[in-house]
């Protein structure tokens, strides 16, 4: 048996992992699409690193893009296998894969056009929005905490990872020649103080584990905060030098969490009164899908749920739709909070805000979350002078601000304490996925003090023998 390495290996996005039973089964755990890697990223997108007719089975952990957004080119390319994953991340996955789909083909018109003038080949998309209709009745969803036959040598066990909604970490007991092989691979791990959903769960012991390790050198500030730093970038940006504040956030978790943390601010008595867009189709149906599932929020959600029914809306949000209310946001010059898609600056309306925007002092971009090195979201938060968007060149006059505890990620004490339900002695190796490779040699450091024997960072397509 062995496993195979085709993405979120040394990097950070792009989750893929092959699991090869000696029975000539393949496993893939994740199928994720590569995000803000520059001219690297097309590449690494179009070529899997493995032919997708060999998998046998895919489980999948979450649903953000970066973990499902290569399915529906596995699909297209001849895998009609099931795909495994949670009740909610099945219904989160399906509006995720048609908006980024709608992105692929819109993106390459764009491209195309541009490509036309100059009498250049035209290009084809990664996918298209049939490509992701075609996936979506693989789909075979198990409730957490549900041990799954899903043939004679493999059982699945969903456990709540705290991630995003549906999130989990997958556990899999393989059976292969008379021995048993116990697998965990824990997808993204979200923080035992998550402001929405419940902690990770403990999850059965182990012999390998395939373990992110994104935030695996930082420590989060306390949420509380996080509340207050919101409110200051509101202030200072809205109230005092009368501009737009612009937040570019993941449709799927860090929109929900920066609507309850305004809702929370409202509730008592600190909000300002101004607009606040949510300027993202795909994060009002995420936000409506979240809602459908109250029994994934932690307790003092479900609390506050008592005496607030909608703890994602407060007085002054608006949600935009349609491409024509958006591009109006930008010739309004009234003070205002605009959230949008996507959170690296990468993809998606927020660009287009972030283009109108940066070349005027009043305004803020406000950074809230983890951002690739190349993309957009990283080099405004490095503080360069200058940036490329679109092709074309802005001068940085907006403010860029950070806040760096709104993070769905754990950080290394997180982690630790969801390694915690492990004894060390019987777990026979850790691979380090889903992290930069700085930040990953530290993380070993710290594991192998902790008395775990043996951990591996894995690089692309690389293939390691487990037994």
């Amino acid at each position: 048996m062995k496993i195979s390495f085709h993405g979120a290996a040394r990097t950070v996005t792009g989750s893929k992992h092959i699991i090869h039973l000696k029975n000539e089964k393949k496993i893939l755990l994740d199928c994720g699409l590569f995000q803000g890697l520059g001219r690297e990223t097309l590449a690494l997108n179009k070529h899997f690193g493995f032919d997708p007719l060999d998998i046998t089975y895919v489980v999948i952990s979450h649903a953000h893009i970066d973990h499902i957004g290569l399915l529906p080119k596995l699909v297209a390319e001849g895998y009609q296998g099931p795909i495994y994953c949670t009740d909610a991340t099945e219904d989160l996955a399906k509006i995720m894969l048609l908006d980024s789909a709608k992105i692929q083909e819109s993106d390459v018109n764009h491209i195309n056009k541009q490509r036309a003038r100059e009498g250049r080949e035209l290009i084809e998309p990664l996918y298209t929005i049939e490509d992701a209709n075609k996936v979506f009745p693989l789909f075979k969803p198990i409730p957490y905490n549900t041990p799954t036959q899903i043939d004679e040598d493999v059982e699945l066990l969903y456990t709540d990872s705290g991630h995003i909604l549906g999130s989990a970490a997958v556990n899999l007991k393989i059976n292969q020649e008379g021995k048993t092989k116990r697998i965990t691979f824990s997808g993204d791990l979200g923080r035992y103080r998550d402001v929405i959903l419940r902690s990770p769960q403990n999850f059965p012991q182990a012999d390998i584990i395939l373990l992110e390790s994104t935030y695996g050198d930082k420590l989060h500030e306390d949420i509380k905060p996080m509340i207050d730093d919101l409110l200051a970038q509101v202030e200072h940006t809205c109230i005092e030098k009368k501009g737009k504040l612009i937040i570019p956030a993941f449709s799927v978790g860090r929109t929900q969490e920066l609507l309850y943390a305004l809702n929370r601010l409202e509730l008592e008595g600190r909000l300002p009164a101004l607009k606040y867009y949510v300027d993202s189709p795909l994060s009002q149906k995420a936000t409506n899908i979240i809602k459908d599932h109250p029994e994934c929020f932690n307790a003092s959600v479900q609390k506050m749920l008592k005496r607030d029914e909608d703890v994602f809306d407060f007085k002054g949000l608006e949600f935009i739709e349609s491409a024509e209310e958006s591009m109006a946001l930008n010739d309004n010059r009234s003070p205002c909070v605009i959230i949008s898609a996507s959170g690296m600056a990468e993809a998606g309306r927020v660009k287009h805000h972030i283009l109108h925007n940066i070349e005027n002092s009043r305004n803020t971009i406000l950074i809230v979350g983890y951002c690739e090195p190349q993309s957009l979201g990283a080099r405004l938060a490095k503080g360069n002078p200058e940036v490329s968007i679109f092709g074309k060149r802005f001068q940085v006059k907006a403010e860029v601000a950070e806040i760096k505890s709104m993070s769905a990620h754990g950080d290394y004490e997180d982690m630790s304490q969801w390694l915690a339900c492990q004894d060390e002695k019987e777990v026979e190796k850790i691979f380090l996925v889903h992290g930069e490779y700085e930040v990953q040699q530290n993380f070993k450091a710290r594991l192998l003090r902790k008395g775990f024997r043996d951990v591996e960072i894995p690089a692309q397509h690389q293939s390691i023998g487990i037994g």
